[in-house]
C-alpha cells in the first residue's frame, strides 16, 4: 500500500490482518513482542487478547484528563479479560525550556496520579521533544542518535521498568 492510500478497514478485516500477522510471520524466538495499539477498547485489542497469551499491557497516556478517560476504559477492558496491567507510562509529560525549567503544557502528573489511584505501577514519564519528531521524520531514532538527551534517558528508564515488570510477572507465573 502506498503512503497516500488510506486503509479503510472495518473491525473484521482489521482483526483478520492481526491474526494473519501473528500466525504467518516467522517470529523466531523473541524476548518481547510489543504491539503499539490505538487508544480504545475495540476490535484490534480484543483480537490480540483472544489470539495471544499476553504477559500484560502497558498503558501509555498523556497527562490531560481527556486522555485519562480513555485510559480508564482500556484498564477496565484489560482487567475484564484478565490481562494484567504492567504499568502506566506518561508520554509528553513536559517540555524542557532552554533555561532548563519545565513547561507542563498538557497538565502535570495525570498519568502518575491515575496509576497510584488505581493500584497500577507507574513506569515513568517521558518529556516531549521536537527532536524526537525530527528523528521520526528522518528515520533516525532519536534515542539512538542522542543517547544522552533527557528524553532518551527517560525512555531508557521506562524501558527498564517495563522489562522489570515483565520479569516480575513471568517469575510469578512460573511459581504457579
Amino acid at each position: 500500500v502506498d503512503t497516500e492510500t488510506a486503509l479503510i478497514w472495518r473491525g473484521p478485516m482489521a482483526s483478520s490482518a492481526i491474526r494473519q500477522l501473528i500466525s504467518d510471520v516467522d517470529w523466531q524466538e523473541l524476548d518481547y513482542l510489543i504491539f503499539d495499539l490505538p487508544p480504545g477498547t475495540g476490535d484490534i485489542q480484543l483480537t490480540l487478547v483472544q489470539a495471544l497469551a499476553l504477559t500484560g499491557a502497558v498503558i501509555v497516556t498523556t497527562p490531560q484528563d481527556v486522555a485519562l478517560a480513555d485510559v480508564a476504559k482500556a484498564v477496565t477492558m484489560f482487567r475484564k479479560v484478565d490481562v494484567p496491567i504492567l504499568g502506566v507510562v506518561e508520554n509528553m509529560s513536559w517540555y524542557q525550556l532552554p533555561d532548563g525549567s519545565r513547561d507542563y503544557i498538557f497538565g502535570r502528573q495525570g498519568g502518575e496520579k491515575y496509576a497510584k489511584a488505581n493500584g497500577i505501577p507507574f513506569l515513568g514519564a517521558i518529556p516531549i521533544s521536537g527532536s524526537v519528531r525530527e528523528g521520526g521524520d528522518s528515520g533516525k531514532p532519536f534515542i539512538i542518535s542522542n543517547p544522552d538527551a533527557p528524553t532518551s534517558a527517560a525512555a531508557g528508564l521506562v524501558a527498564g521498568e517495563i522489562a522489570r515488570q515483565v520479569s516480575i510477572r513471568n517469575a510469578s507465573c512460573s511459581l504457579n
